[in-house]
C-alpha cells in the first residue's frame, strides 16, 4: 500500500540549494516517488535567530514505508548527509519533518504526526499552500489556506525563483 506523505526539508549550513537536491535523491531512493515539489523558499531562522538563513521546501511523496520506517529511512538521510543532531534549533546541513501522513493522527514520544508546530510557522505554511491549499489539517480541519491566513509568525520568508525541481 502506497502512503501519500508530505515532508518539510530546510538547510542553513553549506551549499544550500545542493543540500536540498541531494535530499530529494536520497528520498526517491530509500522512500519512494517524489510527487510534486514546491520552489525553495529563503527563510528566517525559528527557534533561535542568530544563525544563517534557511532554504526550506515541501515535497510530496509515495511511499510503501509506515509512519515509523519514513521517520527511521528520515534520520538515515538526514545523518548521511552530514546532521548533528545534538542540538535543537542549531543550524544544520538538513532538516526533513514529516508534516502529514496520509490523514493519520499520531502522538508518542517518537513522533507526532501532523507535525506539530506545522500551523505556527510560515517558513512551513508557505511551501505547503504552493502545493496543496486545500489539503485539510487532520486535527484542526482547516485548510492550508486557512492556516496560513491565520498564522501570526511575523519571520521572513522569500520564494527563490532559481531551479527547484530536483
Amino acid at each position: 500500500m502506497e502512503h501519500n506523505v508530505w515532508l518539510l526539508l530546510g538547510t542553513n549550513l553549506g551549499n544550500k540549494a545542493q543540500n536540498l537536491m541531494a535530499a530529494t535523491g536520497a528520498i526517491r531512493t530509500f522512500l519512494g516517488t517524489v510527487i510534486n515539489q514546491s520552489h525553495i523558499y529563503e527563510t528566517e531562522p525559528w527557534g533561535r535567530s542568530h544563525q544563517p538563513l534557511f532554504y526550506n521546501q515541501v515535497l510530496q511523496i509515495q511511499t510503501p514505508s509506515t509512519a515509523l520506517e519514513t521517520l527511521h529511512h528520515i534520520k538515515q538521510i538526514e545523518f548521511l548527509l552530514g546532521r548533528d543532531g545534538k542540538e535543537k534549533w542549531a543550524p544544520r546541513t538538513l532538516d526533513i519533518d514529516i508534516l502529514f501522513f496520509d490523514a493519520l493522527n499520531v502522538e508518542s514520544p517518537l513522533l507526532t504526526i501532523p507535525h506539530k508546530h506545522l500551523h505556527e510557522r510560515r517558513f512551513t505554511l508557505e511551501p505547503l499552500f504552493e502545493l496543496a491549499p486545500e489539503l485539510v489539517h487532520p486535527v484542526f480541519n482547516k485548510t492550508i489556506a486557512e492556516l496560513r491566513a491565520d498564522c501570526i509568525d511575523p519571520l521572513a520568508v522569500s520564494k527563490l525563483d532559481s531551479v527547484y525541481k530536483f
